[in-house]
């Protein structure tokens, strides 16, 4: 038997890390624990099987999410078993949503929302399975 790999976690740079854990848990229906370091320098944030490690950026420094060298790009795609009732969910808490949940080519359903640093979450539901 070979090793499975059992999920992934993106590490954004952020420039505040208790605006980005707040965002991702008032606008993004996130949870999170706690914040690491005095003053607080990293937490993760968690949904059901997803999760989002948030590292404050070095002083001085700019977070540069994906975006910053290409428009359409994207920071992290994350699978949504209803991206309509998650889309709704996050329009009615204010999230900053880039786009309205669209069919595409690909055979699945998604919208972006973008974090306060920036960062675009592009969130699509598999129409195939």
């Amino acid at each position: 038997m070979s090793a499975q790999l059992s999920g992934t976690s993106p590490n954004f740079l952020v420039a505040d890390v208790v605006r980005a854990a707040e965002y991702y848990r008032d606008a993004l229906g996130f949870a999170f624990e706690r914040y690491w370091g005095e003053p607080p320098c990293f937490a993760i944030v968690w949904r059901d099987r997803s999760q989002i490690m948030l590292r404050q950026a070095p002083s001085g420094a700019e977070p540069q999410p994906n975006r910053a060298l290409d428009p359409e790009a994207w920071d992290a795609y994350i699978y949504v078993n209803d991206a309509d009732a998650y889309h709704a969910e996050l329009a009615a808490k204010g999230a900053d949503i880039l786009s309205a949940p669209t069919n595409q080519p690909h055979g699945c359903r998604e919208f972006v929302v973008r974090d306060p640093d920036g960062h675009a979450l592009c969130f699509g539901q598999d129409l195939e399975v």
